[in-house]
């Protein structure tokens, strides 16, 4: 019987040639609350400089992950029956993940055209004011809050290539915002993206 080689550790992973092994091989077999944990120590305690690298990175591989299609606003949340409300999807939780990531990153714009493909998903959607849906909206609103201003902060920077895309992307958010205002008082609901039409209210682009 011919002996199979045994993989070494590195294998199925990239090479990080300016890392050494003891470091690497830590970085692969650490749980994410560790390395959570070290990066947060690591930025906060080095000059503003390493977070702007770490920035500069995350945002390169956001880039490099970017999904190939845009978001499918009918998967986000599940239809309602008669005995069951509407309710988010696993879909849903992603694309939050995603867009968090992207303002987190400093990539507000890409945040935001996610963002508005979820708002408009909500559109027709019903629920009480004390559900889990109307708690869910309530965090989603704060997450458009906090893309627009890395997207204020990204045009700061210096770091928007395509202006007209940029101002597509804030006109389409204006859009949805009013359209989900208008469906929301046709069923006498309680409009949840009260702060993200504030922001829009007072943002020139």
């Amino acid at each position: 019987m011919v002996a199979q080689a045994i993989p070494r550790p590195s294998e199925g992973r990239p090479v990080l040639g300016h890392v050494n092994l003891m470091v690497d091989t830590f970085i692969a077999n650490a749980n994410v609350d560790d390395l959570r944990s070290i990066v947060r120590s690591l930025l906060a305690t080095n000059s503003p400089s390493l977070a702007a690298s770490f920035t500069s990175a995350a945002r390169s591989r956001l880039r490099q992950t970017a999904p190939k299609t845009s978001v499918n606003s009918y998967a986000l949340f599940t239809l309602p029956s008669q005995t069951t409300p509407a309710s988010p999807t696993q879909h849903l939780h992603d694309v939050l993940v995603r867009a968090r990531a992207l303002y987190g990153a400093g990539m507000g714009f890409a945040s935001l055209k996610m963002l508005t493909s979820v708002m408009r998903a909500s559109i027709g959607v019903r629920w009480e004011d004390d559900s889990d849906l109307a708690t869910l909206f309530a965090f989603i609103d704060a997450d458009i809050g906090q893309a627009i201003q890395s997207s204020k902060e990204e045009i700061e920077g210096g770091r928007v290539s395509d202006w007209e895309a940029a101002r597509e992307i804030v006109d389409d958010l204006r859009g949805v915002v009013k359209e989900s205002k208008r469906d929301v008082q046709a069923w006498g609901g309680e409009f949840p993206f009260e702060r993200t039409a504030a922001s829009l209210e007072y943002w020139k682009l």
